[in-house]
């Protein structure tokens, strides 16, 4: 089996300047590199991870705690992490917490025994738990997707990466308020999730900026899930005085909303106007296709791998905030015509929160 030593006199070279590329912890000139690259290909040399960490206390592996990794916006969040980890050297470790907090509490005790040298995590509502056990053991942890208060835990903070959530939700509120409509229902997300929370801000901003009143009546719980969003969407849309529009938190509960509109044979947008938080691989196949809030879910998982190799390499920075814009694509479920259809057209519901964030987000 060839050796860092073996590399090194093939390529002619220092061990010192092998061990850089692998590990790349110091600048090399890229035709350096380029020869050890080959001489490592040549030889078939492989590193010994399992001694290097016995070294240097580092296992080059991150944990990643993502529920419902079955959902196409959490799998698009891990490619992003997969490649971001990839890139730099870096394996992962995936588990799904399911999001229940006991649960959630259990597999990230799990991963840090396996000596992960950081984890990402996409919280559940109540991270009591989480947020006691990586606080204790000092663990680098980002949060992605979900925020987490941390104000009250003065000694040990998270850094944090998510999108923009309330304007981009006004802003699809204000297209439908544009369009005529003044019963404008919502069927929101888990309750406790800030992704929750910030999306019926901006639902009731959207309803304020469009001069229309709130009705507690016309906001139902999906509980970011399909079928809890169908029982939802079935319950505002047999209502005496019905929503003529609606607007869903993430792309589970739209499926959920279509399938209760199918069982009551509400067409849209002939019947019922409908936007939906989330853009997703065959949206556009839909008939009328979805006017959707897209994220970008694969950069905020690199945006992820990022601040942790950060906070990894200089411990005591500062813990930031990484907010990611969205974009506005706009179809036709809204009940603008076939003509009007762009995707990819930021509109008027995502100009917003594209204007006040850079394309690497905005950080606080």
């Amino acid at each position: 089996m060839a050796t860092m030593v073996d590399v090194a006199q093939h390529a002619g070279v220092s061990v010192a300047t092998v061990s850089h590329v692998l590990n790349n912890t110091r600048a090399v000139r890229p035709r350096t590199r380029q020869l050890v690259l080959d001489a490592i290909d040549a030889l078939g040399y492989t590193p010994n991870t399992l001694a290097r960490s016995l070294v240097t206390s580092r296992t080059r592996s991150i944990g990643l705690a993502v529920s419902a990794v079955s959902n196409p916006y959490f799998t698009e969040i891990l490619q992003g992490v997969e490649a971001g980890a990839l890139e730099h050297g870096y394996s992962l470790l995936i588990a799904d917490p399911h999001d229940d907090p006991a649960h959630e509490r259990k597999i990230v005790q799990l991963l840090h025994e396996r000596r992960v040298d950081g984890m990402i995590v996409a919280p559940s509502a109540r991270p009591d738990g989480l947020l006691g056990y990586l606080g204790r053991h000092a663990v680098p942890t980002v949060f992605l997707d979900r925020l987490v208060d941390t104000a009250e835990n003065d000694t040990f903070r998270f850094d944090q990466v998510c999108t923009e959530n309330s304007e981009p939700m006004a802003g699809l509120v204000t297209h439908l308020a544009g369009l005529g409509h003044r019963r404008i229902g919502l069927v929101a997300g888990l309750p406790g999730l800030s992704t929750t929370e910030e999306r019926i801000t901006g639902y009731r901003l959207g309803l304020s900026a469009a001069g229309l009143p709130h009705d507690e009546e016309l906001v139902a719980h999906g509980d970011s899930d399909a079928e809890a969003a169908r029982r939802a969407t079935h319950g505002l849309l047999t209502r005496s005085n019905p929503p003529t529009a609606l607007v869903t938190g993430n792309n589970a509960m739209t499926i959920g909303a279509l399938r209760a509109m199918g069982e009551l044979r509400v067409s849209v947008p002939d019947d019922m106007a409908l936007c939906c938080f989330d853009d997703f691989a065959w949206a556009d196949l839909f008939r009328p296709r979805l006017t959707a809030i897209a994220q970008p879910s694969k950069e905020i998982g690199a945006q992820a791998v990022r601040l942790l190799l950060d906070r990894l390499a200089s411990p005591e920075h500062p813990t930031r905030t990484v907010r990611l814009p969205c974009a506005f694509v706009h179809r036709s479920s809204c009940g603008c015509p076939e003509s009007h259809e762009g995707a990819g057209d930021t509109g008027s519901a995502g100009s917003a929160a594209s204007q006040e964030s850079s394309e690497k987000g905005s950080v606080s």
